[in-house]
């Protein structure tokens, strides 16, 4: 109901609406800690098969993913 109220608002107002999926958005953030990850089975440098890597970005399904 809400939202149907300020849409006919807005439009009797003749106000410009946008709209943008937010649904993953928050998951994809700057961490606010540091985190490290193992490289992954499948995409091992063969170079550097012991290497890890620091995270810029949240990942899905990391457990800090929802705070980033």
């Amino acid at each position: 109901e809400a939202v149907r109220l300020f849409i006919a608002y807005a439009a009797h107002k003749s106000f410009t609406i946008y709209q943008m999926d937010v649904k993953t958005g928050f998951l994809y953030g700057p961490l606010k800690e540091e985190v490290y990850v193992n490289q992954p089975d499948g995409f091992v440098d063969p170079y550097h098969p012991n290497k890890f890597y620091r995270l810029k970005k949240a990942l899905y399904g990391l457990k800090q993913a929802p705070k980033a």
